[in-house]
């Protein structure tokens, strides 16, 4: 492996992957979050933090053509851009993470908007 200043790159995709792991960590608890708020009307500025914080992430995927700046992030420290190589998550989750959330995020959205008004 090549010396990319003082960690190489294995070294570097392995940091890469455990931050994005956290990353979206964080994102999938405050989509649950949302969905649980919703179903259990518990609707707090919380919930509209994360709400908020779900939809800079569209925004930033969207700016980034629907790839997370992780994966680009990654790419530059392997040759290997199979589905989940950037992040610790089971391949099935990872090939289907977009589709999987979307729907959690957007049931509990109209719950949460259904329990506000």
């Amino acid at each position: 492996m090549r010396k990319i200043g003082k960690l190489d790159s294995g070294t570097k995709l392995i940091l890469v992957k455990l931050i994005h792991t956290v990353v979206w960590c964080v994102f999938a608890s405050a989509i649950f979050y949302i969905l649980y708020a919703g179903i259990f009307d518990r609707v707090t500025i919380l919930v509209w933090f994360c709400v908020g914080l779900v939809f800079i992430e569209g925004i930033v995927l969207f700016i980034c053509k629907w790839k997370c700046p992780f994966t680009l992030l990654g790419q530059k420290y392997t040759d290997n851009t199979d589905i989940g190589f950037d992040i610790f998550l089971p391949v099935w989750l990872a090939k289907n993470n977009k589709v999987i959330f979307s729907i959690l995020f957007f049931i509990g959205l109209a719950l949460v908007l259904w329990r506000a008004l």
